[in-house]
């Protein structure tokens, strides 16, 4: 088992920054790929960022490539998601998850273990 807890989200202007962090206890993390998700209201959950276990490969959906930034550290269980010049349109609950092979995926379904989401609300 994988517990997974993120911190809290938060309102901000566009243009802004905020930096998520999600906390994993209950398994070796070194050995898991991470990956953010998103789900706006209406709208199927997506992939944002995913990091392979070791931090050395990661990758982004196009929509906020330049702007997040995924990291990880091992030795503190934690998998960060920095968010700069934030849009309106990435108003959404993010998600993070926990893939037990060791390399990320764009799918949510090869995910076991989610975090419970926390509320990103950009204002125009």
């Amino acid at each position: 088992q994988v517990q997974l807890v993120e911190s809290e989200g938060g309102l901000v202007q566009a243009g802004g920054s905020l930096r998520l962090s999600c906390a994993a206890s209950g398994r070796t993390f070194s050995s898991l790929a991470m990956g953010w998700f998103r789900q706006a209201p209406g709208k199927e959950r997506e992939f944002v960022a995913g990091i392979n276990w070791s931090g050395g490969s990661t990758d982004y959906a196009n929509s906020v490539k330049g702007r997040f930034a995924i990291s990880r550290d091992n030795a503190k269980n934690t998998v960060w998601l920095q968010m700069n010049s934030l849009l309106p349109e990435d108003t959404a609950v993010y998600y993070c998850a926990a893939a037990l092979e060791g390399y990320y995926y764009y799918t949510q379904y090869k995910y076991p273990y989610w975090g419970q989401g926390t509320q990103v609300t950009v204002s125009s």
